[in-house]
């Protein structure tokens, strides 16, 4: 919310089409030109205060659930993932558009939070998180503006961070799980960069 706050001050707009916002944003070009960081700071700007305020209610809700369970370091490496995850598919469907928010991240813990209630009895339908993902996946083909990318890219990168520290608690190995988070992250990475690349004119 402070960095929002922050580009919104400089650019003198809540919306994302200043210069700061979008020398932040998610966008293929850039990115295949040297410009990394965007894979993460396409998370730190929202399309005005109701994106804003809508993922950041998602997350909280996610992260009363989650994050007593999992703790703060998994919690925040699985978003972390997720932010990667979601870059990797909207630059993969979409990678000449200028893309920001937090969605693939919290679709990402989500798709996390549902996975672990499931393995522990809850029915998909039960979750509450499952259900709005679905929903809110399904807006994106009805909405402008949405990635659609960027929402499915989250959730399986989420999916996988999930089931890789599941395994690992399963079999007693918490460090082997946090090591294999951030081998999902780096594949994440791989996977938006070579899609970045591929956007690059011909």
């Amino acid at each position: 919310m402070g960095a929002f706050v922050l580009v919104a001050v400089i650019d003198g707009s809540l919306g994302a089409s200043g210069r700061a916002a979008q020398e932040l944003a998610l966008f293929g070009p850039a990115v295949a030109a040297g410009e990394w960081w965007r894979l993460g700071t396409h998370a730190l700007v929202h399309d005005g205060p109701i994106h804003l305020l809508f993922n950041m209610l998602v997350l909280y809700q996610v992260a009363l659930v989650l994050e007593p369970a999992a703790g703060s370091a998994r919690f925040a490496a699985c978003y972390a993932v997720s932010v990667l995850g979601g870059a990797a598919g909207a630059l993969a469907l979409d990678p000449h558009v200028f893309t920001v928010g937090a969605s693939g991240g919290v679709f990402g813990v989500a798709a996390a939070a549902t996975l672990a209630l499931h393995r522990q009895g809850v029915r998909f339908w039960e979750t509450a998180f499952g259900p709005l993902l679905l929903v809110n996946f399904a807006f994106g083909f009805f909405v402008p503006n949405v990635s659609i990318g960027g929402h499915l890219g989250g959730a399986l990168a989420g999916l996988a961070a999930a089931e890789v520290l599941l395994q690992a608690r399963r079999l007693r190995r918490v460090r082997a799980g946090l090591a294999g988070v951030v081998l999902v992250g780096a594949a994440a990475a791989a996977l938006a960069l070579a899609a970045a690349d591929a956007s690059r004119p011909g």
